[in-house]
């Protein structure tokens, strides 16, 4: 059912068994981490070069939508064509294409163009976003499928989502703030088109890298063809992408709905340095995922950090200071990061043969699609109904995440191939 599955040459490990560290190679971590930094800058610059140039906030927000809402519609699509015509070629298009794209942005909005054509220019942005993040997944899921003994691949994969989930929670942290550097030391228009630079650069040197061949080598000589593409939408599947849009609609709600508690308080600025106590505890716990023992299986670990983040998310309803907000995105910070990982864990399980890089798309999708619509919501409640409002609506999205988890639990015991995970 999933492409991890050749025949094991050993069953345990031995002092020559080489760790994904060798297999990938170091450089291939520093190609595919800067890799990741423009996405993450262009949510923001894209916000920040509006509302410079044309004054409006509103319109803003809306142009920030129209990035995710690109990236959502055409990320697994995007995904689909790299498993079907290997990661270099649709790589390499995109980085291209991608660069192009924000270049023409900044020249739209700083031009005079018609606010339809801001959006979207502003869409094709999102529509041609490299999914670095995804294809790195699916190439290292790949390399330890490969060259690795199947005694080490569970925990070799527990700890490659780790690292990955915590690779990504890092660039969104310093992505916003290298914008806010070049914006402020340079000019607004600066992050947008640095944003361009390393996405034609990194992109197309995480594009040229070794390991994308070895994917497609994997593809074209496995010797059998690619699953069907109603493979994608079993439950075994779609419950995965059900709880991950779950963390989605956390993210989103949480950051907007802190904002608007933090500017109940005359400080809206601080928000974002509340928001990274959750972000670096996320960031922490993710990786130690990596450590915990194999017995205890990914459908517990979902139950249970899920469990942690809806716990925490309750405390929501009582918080009546920065400091208690504070304890509350701490205990909260517990749970979301390990049951990220978890769910990419699942997804690289559960991947049907050939569509690897399609369900990562569809995963990372999904979180873009539930933050999205997450702080749109949320932003709405806030500025029409009040803040109380819209600190109930992380503790619907973190209800997702765990009857997700809930539904789950039945589903992993009717899997042979993946009780154990």
């Amino acid at each position: 059912m999933t492409h991890a599955t050749p025949t094991p040459q050993h069953h345990a490990p031995t002092p020559e068994t080489p760790g994904l560290l060798r297999i990938a190679g170091l450089p291939y971590f520093i190609i595919a981490f800067i890799a990741r930094l423009p996405f993450a800058m262009m949510v923001v610059g894209v916000l920040t070069v509006v509302v410079s140039a044309r004054g409006s906030l509103s319109l803003g927000g809306l142009t920030s939508a129209a990035v995710g809402l690109g990236t959502a519609c055409f990320g697994p699509l995007l995904g689909a064509a790299a498993d079907r015509f290997g990661q270099r070629t649709v790589l390499l298009i995109l980085a291209i294409a991608n660069g192009a794209m924000l270049v023409i942005f900044t020249l739209v909005v700083y031009t005079g163009g018609a606010d339809a054509l801001v959006l979207i220019a502003a869409f094709g942005i999102g529509a041609t976003a490299p999914q670095v993040a995804p294809m790195s997944r699916s190439r290292l899921v790949t390399m330890i499928a490969d060259r690795m003994p199947e005694a080490l691949r569970t925990r070799t994969v527990s700890g490659t989502m780790a690292y990955e989930s915590a690779a990504d929670e890092t660039v969104f942290v310093f992505g916003p703030f290298i914008v806010g550097i070049l914006a402020s030391a340079l000019a607004p228009w600066a992050p947008l088109i640095g944003a361009a630079v390393l996405t034609v650069v990194f992109v197309g040197a995480f594009a040229l890298h070794p390991s994308a061949r070895a994917v497609s080598v994997h593809r074209d000589e496995d010797g059998r063809a690619p699953s069907k593409v109603s493979e994608l939408f079993s439950p075994h599947l779609l419950i995965v992408v059900v709880g991950i849009l779950g963390v989605g609609m956390f993210f989103g709600t949480m950051l907007t709905a802190l904002t608007s508690f933090m500017a109940d308080r005359g400080a809206p600025e601080q928000a974002g340095l509340l928001y990274g106590v959750m972000g670096v505890g996320s960031a922490i716990l993710a990786l130690g995922v990596a450590w915990l023992p194999v017995r205890f299986s990914l459908r517990a670990r979902w139950l249970l950090f899920s469990g942690i983040l809806l716990g925490g998310s309750l405390l929501l309803l009582l918080v009546d200071s920065p400091a208690m907000m504070m304890v509350a995105l701490a205990i909260m910070g517990i749970g979301i990061g390990p049951t990220l990982v978890t769910q990419y864990s699942f997804g690289a399980a559960r991947s049907p043969l050939g569509r690897s890089a399609t369900v990562m798309t569809m995963l990372g999708s999904g979180i873009v699609v539930g933050q999205s619509l997450g702080a749109a919501v949320a932003g709405e409640l806030a500025e029409n109904v009040g803040t109380g409002s819209a600190l109930v609506l992380p503790i619907i999205a973190a209800g997702v995440a765990f009857t997700a988890a809930l539904v789950n639990w039945p589903l992993s015991a009717t899997r042979p191939r993946v009780a154990s995970v």
